[in-house]
């Protein structure tokens, strides 16, 4: 009872106290459970949060690539890997899942080995260098990602059946702001840092301290209170892959979300190349380093509670202001790279875009979750989860190719070419069905 009674006075801390009409969307034996699922919900996405900041492929990874002397052309293979290798398979790991009628184990067993896999990385930082080091951090961030994507199909079902639509908004953001706060700190200390540059045994330590972070949290996962769902008997895998894909076709204001959500992706694409831009333009000092991991752990400190709150009242609206201000971003730098460089070359200046960048995403991907959860029900929900999920993955690998054409376009091309499909995604989100 005194767990309980914890669990209860957190969740009314954090949460607007819903009323009545507003747990409808729950069955009546899952409501006395919500108080402690929100809380079990908001401590287990918190330590996945705070371990994927500090294992973040778009500052910390490639600082270890480069700490361990890899080339650089095998930094272009992070972030579509870490995304697209967890978004591919999820037609697949839907049809297995749907089979189940409790789907909780499935985000545990993915938790586990996402722990192992980035406790791989770190011997790596540890006993290997050069080319070698990186094809085996490139591969055991691709084993990393096939398990978040098990992870991923579970996990928003589970949101479904055991948070009330009013709330779930507020559980990815609270999570975000407390995962943000760690970050913050963590990012002081690299800023703080006065010595020689870290050794690649050390980013080790660090990204084994990391794992530990996804272990924890399968064993908090494992408390969830799910009730049974409903499941799907099987079927031929090519069959129910062809029928799932078919509300493409079918479902007008699912095909819009998969559109709008494809062009929303500028928000996450352009982060590393304000990165690259900093580096190209100041070097690798740590504390660089330190700033941008600071304004990381800033950004989702300051905007999840926000982001989370607003996404309960009209989750299409927050996909739409975090893309506006993610591509005007983008714009605004590519007008300083033309017009005024020099101020480009002040040390703060693009951590503190970096930092308006990562508020924006925190917007875009909090709104794009909630809005995904309430959009349907049951298996339909693991089915829009599984299918918007595998477009974005081909989508990510499709135009994370950009890096490539790094040697004929500039970054500031690239960052405004990724910003304009992002001013285009803001737009469709606006249009969305609220």
């Amino acid at each position: 009872m005194a767990n309980r009674s914890i669990s209860t006075r957190i969740y009314e801390r954090l949460v607007r106290h819903p009323a009545p009409r507003q747990k409808a969307d729950m069955a009546p034996e899952a409501q006395a459970g919500i108080p402690g699922n929100f809380v079990i919900l908001l401590i287990s996405q918190f330590l996945v949060q705070l371990g994927d900041a500090v294992s973040n492929p778009k500052i910390i990874l490639p600082w270890i690539m480069g700490s361990v002397g890899a080339p650089l052309y095998q930094l272009g293979f992070l972030v579509p890997i870490r995304e697209a290798g967890s978004l591919l398979p999820q037609l697949l790991i839907a049809e297995w899942v749907s089979r189940y009628r409790l789907r909780k184990w499935f985000w545990v067993f993915g938790s586990l080995f996402q722990s192992l896999a980035i406790a791989g990385i770190g011997l790596v930082a540890w006993h290997a260098s050069g080319a070698l080091a990186g094809w085996l951090i490139i591969a055991l961030l691709s084993a990393f990602s096939l398990a978040r994507g098990l992870s991923s199909t579970a996990s928003k079902d589970v949101l479904g059946k055991t948070i009330p639509k009013s709330q779930r908004g507020e559980v990815n953001g609270w999570s975000a702001s407390f995962s943000g706060l760690i970050t913050l700190v963590m990012g002081a200390i690299l800023l703080l840092h006065n010595g020689h540059p870290l050794e690649a045994p050390s980013y080790g330590y660090l990204i084994l301290m990391a794992s530990l972070l996804w272990a924890a949290a399968a064993l908090v996962f494992i408390r969830i209170r799910e009730l049974p769902g409903e499941t799907r008997k099987p079927h031929n895998v090519m069959q129910s892959l062809l029928q799932r894909s078919r509300i493409l076709i079918t479902d007008k204001p699912f095909r819009r979300f998969v559109i709008t959500r494809s062009l929303l992706l500028c928000s996450a694409l352009t982060a590393p190349y304000y990165v690259a831009l900093a580096q190209q333009l100041l070097g690798n000092p740590l504390q660089l380093l330190g700033m941008f991991v600071l304004a990381s752990g800033a950004a989702s400190l300051v905007s999840g509670p926000v982001w989370g709150k607003f996404a309960d009242v009209s989750s299409a609206a927050v996909m739409a202001v975090g893309s506006f201000i993610a591509a005007g971003l983008g714009f605004l730098v590519c007008l300083l790279a033309w017009l005024r460089p020099d101020w480009l070359a002040l040390p703060w200046l693009l951590p503190l875009c970096y930092f308006f960048l990562s508020i924006a995403h925190q917007g875009v991907r909090i709104g794009r979750k909630t809005y995904v959860v309430d959009m349907a029900e049951g298996n339909l929900r693991t089915d829009y989860v599984a299918v918007s999920n595998t477009i974005i993955g081909a989508v990510l690998l499709l135009v994370g190719g950009l890096g490539a054409l790094a040697g004929l376009i500039n970054l500031n091309g690239i960052i405004l070419m990724l910003s304009t499909a992002g001013l285009m995604g803001a737009v469709m989100a606006s249009c969305l069905r609220k």
